[in-house]
């Protein structure tokens, strides 16, 4: 067998997306072999960061689609298979469907490539590219070129889970970066994040201050991006390429997109209490964790009229329940507090199915396995706006923080 060779260009490329290129040693893999290793690696990496299978779609970044056309394509190959038997850690290359096999197969290698927006010159194998460009990254290419693998992603990895979990329940916001608008390199600060080409960009140092040839200051910033890259571009060509992408967004602080505010919007009310109830169920789950299943919610009314039919309500467990908290709240926007606590606890859910008076299985929603005292110092939290740097250890029953 030929030994493979490949050009400088070709290993610049794959260490652009994550794939480390080894010289071959005597005995060890073909180097054939050491890339389908190390681009399932690419693919099991995507797998525990996200606990899921990267999956296909415009809307997808560039490494997801690589990924999951690159899943495809060793879940179709003999080859693959062999050379992964015994590596396949997460049972990844199982469970795949016959209707994605077939869509594998009827696509040869340049078809599937395009599909993705991928050019592949002179290659039919997939973890050999040597152009890749998106729809959604052509305009910021030049930075994007710039990146590489960050080799302390694990310090940053729950910081990036926890602000998309800030933006789905309402506690941060994203602001559309306009040129017009007067966005400026002194807007970019240590700290702050931003949307760029679809990923989450966090600048996490910014250097000592240098004069650039027009006479402008100018900084090298240390950027780590979601997909687990980073590039040490200046001041001036992240705002460049925040400028470019027409799709880029400044991420707020929490103060900037509360859940309680001095402005009111059409969804606030001028007061509200989050109440938490204890089941008096006969259940026998219920009975034998009674102390530490609570439901939480909120509510613009009287609690005590809310709970009057109870025992009717497969929401309320179909029993009547004691309120054991309340706590009276100002000007709270109803639904972004409720989401976020029961984000914050859903490691907790409880899971119960029980029969509505018609004898129709129901799974109730926001019960959780809880202590009241968690909760309270929950609560706290909120009010002060330090819950946006914790998360709740649900085996050790206790909040953790974390570093911002």
């Amino acid at each position: 067998m030929a030994k493979e060779k490949f050009t400088d260009e070709d290993d610049a490329l794959l260490s652009e997306l994550g794939v480390e290129v080894e010289a071959k040693k005597e005995g060890a893999r073909s180097a054939r072999e050491e890339r389908i290793i190390a681009g399932f690696e690419d693919i099991e990496r995507f797998y525990e960061s996200n606990n899921r299978l990267p999956q296909h779609g415009e809307d997808k970044e560039i490494f997801e689609r690589l990924y999951a056309v690159r899943l495809d394509k060793i879940r179709s190959s003999e080859e693959c298979l062999s050379v992964l038997t015994g590596l396949d850690k997460h049972d990844l290359l199982r469970g795949a469907s016959a209707s994605t096999q077939d869509a594998v197969k009827e696509l040869d290698d340049d078809e599937l490539l395009n599909e993705l927006g991928v050019s592949d010159v002179g290659s039919s194998d997939i973890t050999k590219l040597t152009h890749v460009r998106t729809r959604a990254e052509i305009k910021a290419a030049e930075e994007i070129a710039q990146r590489s693998p960050c080799p302390d992603f694990e310090n940053y990895r729950q910081l990036f889970k926890q602000i998309q979990q800030d933006l789905d329940n309402g506690v941060r916001i994203t602001r559309q970066i306009r040129k017009d608008a007067g966005f400026l390199k002194s807007d970019i600060k240590e700290g702050e994040f931003f949307i760029l080409s679809g990923q989450t960009a966090y600048v996490a140092k910014v250097g000592e201050l240098i004069k650039a040839p027009n006479g402008q200051t100018d900084a090298r910033l240390r950027v780590i991006y979601s997909n687990g890259t980073e590039s040490d571009l200046l001041l001036r060509s992240l705002q460049r390429a925040l400028y470019k992408d027409d799709t880029s967004r400044r991420v707020s602080e929490p103060t900037a997109g509360p859940l309680f505010s001095d402005e009111e919007e059409d969804s606030d009310i001028s007061s509200g209490t989050i109440y938490v109830l204890r089941s008096k169920s006969d259940h026998p789950l219920i009975q034998q964790h009674r102390d530490v299943i609570h439901k939480i919610g909120v509510t613009s009314g009287d609690v005590k009229k809310r709970l009057v039919n109870a025992k009717l309500d497969p929401t309320f467990l179909m029993a009547d329940v004691e309120v054991v908290a309340t706590y009276e709240l100002s000007n709270i926007n109803r639904t972004k507090l409720e989401n976020l606590l029961h984000r914050f606890f859903e490691p907790a859910k409880l899971n119960i199915e029980i029969k509505d008076r018609f004898g129709n299985p129901i799974v109730p929603r926001e019960w959780f396995l809880v202590p009241l005292f968690v909760i309270d110092d929950v609560i706290e939290r909120v009010k002060n706006g330090t819950v946006v740097n914790c998360t709740y250890d649900v085996d050790k029953q206790k909040i953790k923080g974390f570093a911002v």
